[in-house]
């Protein structure tokens, strides 16, 4: 009886635990994890929930996990959204994660390394892949503009090959330069970013602050720019194809008169003068009037447009094939792409072929090293040809072709006016400006023990360039005269040599401690050589055989070389990653100033406190993120032109015994005391984020101060010297910026984000040796620039005779403001008008997603600047010999305050240039854009990892008062003069804005 007890009980234990067994079997499941774009994403951690039981994707984003049937699977990875999926009976789960936009543990470039957002102490703005990829761009910096706090960017017209100005929070400096430093993976450039493809950057990082610049010393004084271009990852090899072509239209152009508006307003002109009749035109007073191809032209109805005749559709294209990939050894990113940007303007245009090499490869366990090779050749046609001012002034009367269809030189008996479309016949014009770079960023990387890590960075970085000119014999310059060609060569190579030492250590996990140690070397040197002549005997010659030229009318060599020796120290110590501090101390000898103060020390201390890890603020249900930053520090800039501390001589000529020689004289002043000028900066700012991160954010609130301001101090003409580089006055910039991102819809398979960017700055002139220096228009209290001038308050109309009368004026002419009531108009009636510097800026983006379709806008406006408009000064003489603006200007019958009345006798209205002045503020449409990505059943099919077209629409609107009243093109404009651009003024030969049209792909195999 025991034994069959033993027997029956042993089954039934047996039952029941085959029926645990069975509630509780285990299910094989398998998948791949992808990303927003499709693309298969490894290191992805999935967790059975509850359990400690996971594993990871691999190198194809593929994962395999034993799971039980009524579990859940967490898929989690930093940087994107969790996802949570029920197992059920399903043994294959495919997962596509999306970005978590306000993610803390985000990885930053911050300069000699990297570090978590959350744990952040200076002012930092990010640009991604994702916004630079949106805009058909030549130059990544204009992928800013907008998109990053307290960057002011501006593009002034449409020239191929032409780089945007990039200032970050203000000027700061006279005559040193404001440009911000560009570092390209670690190596700092002078080389520029035109031969940068913006395709091969993964992210731009924009550091504001001075506990964040400092760590490079004088060469960040004006703000850095990190870029960091893309590299390959371990696994499968992927090849991509991003392609896009697109056609641009002028968007607007300056309006002159036409051939009767001419007509018109050159009899209008004469009856100012006594020398037409008042009242309607007649044949006979005509007769007297214009010439024979005028009077031809009034009769047959004819008339010329020729800026429409110098205009042409342009087009731009970008083709690029990227191969990226690796092993746990070696990884490898290499790309290659044809840019061309063709301009509305013909004869303008610009080429460009890049082809990188990213290599990485681990030697052992402690040693890496590895390469970023940039290759680039460009072509730019144009740089310095600008037909459109003379076209804007070109009679509209005058007959510009034979009845044979031959050009004629001269349409009209002016000698002065040629035929514009002369300019543009082939070879009369050659401008042709060819690049070829080499940048390197080399490294090797060591970890000598755990924690303590030692980095070697070298970057060369050699840079040709080679300006060819012709200009012809039939061509504006010359009328009829010898053909003149030039040649401008230059030789620029720039080297860095970095020894960086880093200690990173965690003590009873709560103290972090990471100290950076830096000894850098950087060596400039730029060789030119030039050389112009006169009287090329055959045109087929162009620039090639200058030795063939009657006369050398000029031949130059130029060498200039500089360095700069550096040192720094970074400390950051975190405590529970909720109390953050950084101390920076750096050291920079500079070769361009003089053995009394070669060097200067530049510290910096930031503190960060994340709020939200607090006790009473643990626990909130609505924020997720509450960090306070603060620091102060101080950066110099050495950014003048080298040799200002040495005393210079000058070649001189003179008479010896009536025999002509030459000789050398002292050419410039030195100053061996010229010392660093100094930027102080306060700055703390919010970082937020509040319903689980549906919407996140900066603030800042900075000051900065500059003291000791690199300039020219005038001298009198009678020291036989102009005047000597010194250090004069104190600058400051103060303002507030804001980032803020939304999410404002997220439901079922539709999304809807912003983006928002506010900046605003106030700079101003603290102090001056002498007081306002009005000479040079720099006025304490008021901008670095400002536009200093009488004050148009309309124009005297016919009822103000006697009193236009008591200040030498006519009815008709332009009134100006009598400032200090004197009853005379001089000098003394100035006022300070406004400056190009802006009151505030906006960008903002709205992005769209629903199933496979995506659509973005971006949106940007600059308010409250002035600008000076070239147009309406040079273009708007209402002189009557040439054409002008097609303005409403005065007559006893149109008694407008806007334009002063035609005058033949006035070359230039009286005070014309207090009518070329106009508020500057705009807002600009900058980029539309709609595409599509195919579904994974279909892209698998075809053998595709991801595959998306679009289409995009660039600028397609600008809306300003500048445009609508004033009948100008575009109020974007350079705030500092750079490029031949006179800053806060819209050139008179500037090329029009474009709306462009592009249609792209972007594929993945």
């Amino acid at each position: 009886m025991r034994t069959k007890f033993y027997t029956y009980l042993s089954v039934v234990l047996m039952m029941v635990l085959s029926i645990g067994i069975a509630q509780a079997q285990d299910v094989q499941v398998t998948g791949t994890v992808y990303d927003e774009s499709g693309t298969p994403l490894p290191g992805v951690s999935i967790l059975v929930k509850g359990t400690t039981r996971g594993t990871t994707t691999d190198l194809d984003g593929k994962y395999s996990i034993s799971s039980p049937s009524n579990s859940t699977l967490v898929f989690s990875f930093i940087g994107y959204n969790t996802v949570e999926e029920a197992v059920g009976s399903r043994t294959r789960i495919n997962v596509n994660l999306s970005p978590d936009l306000a993610d803390l543990e985000e990885v930053v470039v911050v300069g000699y390394g990297t570090q978590k957002k959350s744990q952040l102490t200076g002012a930092i703005s990010s640009v991604g892949n994702k916004e630079i990829q949106e805009l058909p761009i030549t130059d990544a910096r204009q992928a800013l503009q907008g998109r990053a706090a307290g960057v002011d960017v501006v593009q002034p017209g449409s020239k191929p090959g032409s780089a945007p100005q990039v200032r970050i929070r203000g000027r700061r400096s006279f005559n040193a330069s404001n440009e911000p430093l560009y570092v390209i993976d670690g190596i700092p450039t002078v080389g520029g970013m035109e031969d940068i493809n913006p395709n091969d950057i993964t992210s731009m990082e924009v550091l504001k602050d001075a506990s964040a610049t400092a760590i490079y010393g004088s060469r960040g004084s004006n703000g850095v720019v990190l870029i960091t271009t893309k590299r390959g990852n371990a696994g499968k090899t992927v090849v991509s194809l991003d392609s896009y072509y697109g056609v641009s239209n002028e968007l607007g152009r300056i309006e002159v008169f036409d051939g009767p508006g001419f007509a018109e307003y050159k009899r209008e002109s004469r009856r100012a003068t006594g020398n037409y009749p008042e009242g309607p035109s007649t044949p006979e007073a005509d007769a007297k009037l214009f010439e024979p191809v005028e009077l031809e032209s009034i009769q047959l109805g004819r008339s010329t447009d020729y800026v429409a005749g110098l205009m042409r559709q342009g087009s731009i294209q970008s083709h690029q094939i990227g191969v990226s990939g690796g092993n746990d050894k070696t990884t490898f990113f290499v790309s290659g792409n044809y840019f061309k940007d063709v301009g509305v303007i013909q004869n303008q245009d610009f080429s460009r072929y890049t082809f990188r090499i990213n290599l990485d490869h681990k030697i052992n366990d402690k040693v890496r090293i590895g390469t970023s090779t940039l290759v680039s050749f460009s072509e730019r046609n144009g740089e310095n040809f600008n037909p459109i001012g003379g076209a804007l002034q070109e009679n509209p009367l005058g007959k510009p072709y034979d009845d044979e269809g031959n050009l004629i030189f001269l349409p009209t008996s002016d000698g002065l006016r040629t035929n514009p479309f002369a300019e543009v016949v082939p070879g009369a014009q050659v401008d042709e400006t060819f690049r070829r770079r080499v940048f390197n960023s080399i490294y090797l990387n060591w970890e000598i023990v755990k924690g303590l890590t030692y980095r070697l960075n070298f970057g060369p970085d050699l840079n040709i360039e080679r300006n060819g000119r012709f200009t012809g014999s039939q061509t504006n310059a010359r009328r009829g005269g010898d053909a003149t060609g030039s040649v401008d060569d230059r030789f620029n190579f720039n080297y860095t040599l970095e020894n960086i030492l880093t200690y990173d250590k965690t003590f009873n996990t709560d103290h972090n401690i990471n100290v950076t140690l830096l000894q850098s070397f950087q060596k400039d040197k730029f060789e030119q050589s030039s050389i112009s002549v006169l009287g090329i005997p055959a045109p087929s010659q162009l620039y090639h055989r200058l030795g063939d030229a009657s006369q050398i009318t000029g031949a130059n060599t130029n060498l200039v070389e500089w360095a700069l020796l550096s040192y720094m120290a970074r400390v950051n110590y975190g405590y529970k990653g909720k109390y953050l501090l950084t101390g920076t101390i750096r050291a920079d000898g500079s070769s361009r100033f003089g053995e009394n103060n070669k060097f200067g020390f530049f510290p910096s201390v930031a503190f960060g406190w994340n709020m939200h890890q607090e006790e009473f603020l643990k626990n909130s249900s609505w924020l997720d993120q509450l960090k306070f930053r603060v620091s102060y520090g101080s950066i110099g800039n050495q950014a003048i032109t080298p040799y200002q501390t040495q005393a210079l001589l000058g070649r001189t000529s003179y008479a010896w015994d009536n025999t002509a020689a030459f000789g050398y004289r002292p050419n410039t002043i030195g100053n061996p005391d010229l010392r660093w000028e100094t930027s102080t900066t306060f700055n703390t700012g919010f970082d937020f984020a509040i319903f689980k991160n549906r919407i996140f954010g900066t603030f800042e609130y900075y000051i900065t101060n500059t003291s000791d301001l690199l300039a020219p101090q005038p001298l009198p003409n009678s020291t036989g010297f102009g005047g000597f580089t010194t250090n004069i006055g104190e600058t400051q910039n103060k303002g507030i910026e804001l980032t803020l991102s939304t999410l404002n819809i997220e439901k079922g398979d539709f999304t809807w984000s912003t983006d928002i960017i506010f900046t605003r700055n106030r700079e101003k002139i603290v102090s001056l040796p002498n007081g306002d220096d009005i000479a040079a228009g720099r006025f304490i209290g008021q901008p670095l620039t400002v536009f200093y001038d009488l004050k148009k308050v309309g124009i005297w109309q016919t009822s103000e005779k006697d009193l236009a009368a008591s200040f030498g004026d006519k009815p008709g002419e332009i009134k100006v403001q009598d400032t200090n009531g004197d009853g005379r108009i001089n000098s003394l009636d100035r006022v300070i008008l406004g400056s190009a510097v802006a009151d505030f800026a906006i960008g903002m983006t709205n992005r769209f997603t629903f199933k496979g379709f995506d659509l973005s806008f971006f949106v940007f406006g600059r308010f409250g600047s002035m600008i000076r408009s070239q147009f309406h000064q040079q273009f708007n003489t209402l002189f009557g010999r040439y054409n002008n603006l097609a303005v409403d200007y005065w007559t006893p019958n149109n008694p407008t305050n806007l334009y002063p009345r035609p005058n033949q006798n006035q070359e230039f209205p009286k005070y014309n240039s207090s009518m070329s002045l106009f508020d500057g503020t705009f807002i600009k449409v900058r980029n539309i854009n709609f595409g599509y990505n195919f579904s994974r059943s279909l892209i698998d099919k075809i053998g595709f990892s991801s595959l998306r077209l679009y289409s995009s629409i660039q600028n397609p609107f600008i809306f300003s008062e500048y445009r609508k009243v004033h009948k100008g093109i575009d109020p974007e404009t350079f705030i500092d003069g750079e490029q031949g651009v006179e800053g806060g003024v819209i050139n008179a030969n500037i090329a029009p804005p474009v709306v462009q049209f592009t249609f792209g792909i972007n594929a993945k195999f």
